[in-house]
């Protein structure tokens, strides 16, 4: 799930039901994405490469689409 958006969440209220949901549905969550109206509807492999990093609950990764020929 990638989402142009600080949290998926609402960060207003100490609860992520959003997160648990999807996240106990092995959905991963990618959030402060941009340009993604800029992808056509499909075509395209997304990739979120993450740095090599343990012990934390979130983390920066590398985002991008490739399109597909």
């Amino acid at each position: 799930m990638g989402i142009d958006s600080h949290n998926i969440d609402d960060t207003r209220r100490n609860s992520r039901p959003v997160h648990s949901t999807l996240l106990r549905a092995d959905i991963l969550i990618v959030e402060h994405m941009c340009n993604m109206a800029k992808l056509p509807e499909s075509g395209y492999y997304f990739n979120a490469v993450p740095p090599k990093i343990k012990g934390m609950g979130t983390f920066p990764v590398r985002a991008y689409a490739e399109l597909r020929e």
